[in-house]
């Protein structure tokens, strides 16, 4: 009788064990893995959007200066800044330009700045009206000097 106990407890002690382990390795698998990628994910878009103000601002700032009146050179740096931050999948809404001319603009020797600001938002979350969905905002800046024999 003993004999028969002890093998039927060890029959019940192996079967509540058997696939908790799988199930254990499944769920905190999960649990653990799924906050690592959105992670991955999120640093991967801060920094394409540090990368799209860089380009931004640069090539605005190029096109700027390479322009033949100021109202031109507005427009064009204003399309080369959004073409650029719209390459890296970013919405035009979120990026802010700034132009300043040291001295007249387009007179030959001076210099002109440009700065680019973007709101870099989170990554799957829909946006919605009230929700602040931006992880940061990222800015750049770039100067280009006008040149003195054009």
């Amino acid at each position: 009788m003993l004999r028969f106990l002890r093998d039927r407890l060890r029959q019940a002690a192996h079967s509540d064990d058997d696939g908790s382990a799988v199930l254990e390795f499944t769920f905190l698998g999960l649990l653990l893995l799924v906050p690592v990628v959105y992670l991955i994910l999120t640093v991967g878009q801060l920094q394409g959007g540090a990368f799209a103000v860089v380009g931004a601002a640069d090539q605005a700032a190029k096109v700027f200066v390479d322009s033949e009146s100021p109202e031109e050179a507005h427009a064009r740096a204003e399309q080369a800044a959004l073409l650029a931050v719209t390459d890296f999948g970013f919405e035009p809404e979120s990026m802010s330009l700034e132009i300043v001319c040291a001295g007249p603009c387009l007179e030959p020797g001076s210099s002109v700045r440009v700065d680019v600001e973007l709101s870099v938002p989170l990554p799957l979350i829909p946006t919605m009206s009230g929700l602040n969905s931006t992880a940061a905002t990222v800015d750049s800046s770039a100067t280009q000097l006008v040149e003195r024999f054009g």
